[in-house]
């Protein structure tokens, strides 16, 4: 199962995400759920680094646990928090319709 989790201050606004598993709906290289979730954290990552003002870390590992994990500096401006938005509403919608393979940690 893939766990997600946004980071976000105790005002709410986000300032990065973890996630870690693998989703296991079908083999690799064919994992639909796994390939959005993918698609939608790395594209995320690569527009707040083209798109923004924000600098930020990220940690990965591709071992059993499969993690990818961002933590933006402050200042977090707002493009990155708009992002960040996008990457939650994405997710959330995966969730919607594969929540046997998605899911959401506090």
């Amino acid at each position: 199962m893939i766990k997600v989790m946004i980071k976000r201050s105790d005002s709410g606004r986000p300032y990065g995400f973890r996630i870690s598993g693998h989703a296991g709906y079908s083999e690799s290289g064919t994992d639909i759920v796994c390939a959005g979730v993918s698609a939608l954290s790395i594209n995320t990552i690569n527009s707040i680094e083209n798109l923004t003002e924000t600098r930020f870390t990220v940690d990965q590992s591709d071992k059993d646990n499969g993690i990818l994990e961002l933590t933006c500096k402050e200042p977090v401006d707002d493009k990155a928090i708009l992002l960040l938005e996008s990457l939650d509403l994405g997710i959330r919608e995966i969730e919607k319709t594969y929540s046997e393979y998605v899911t959401y940690l506090q």
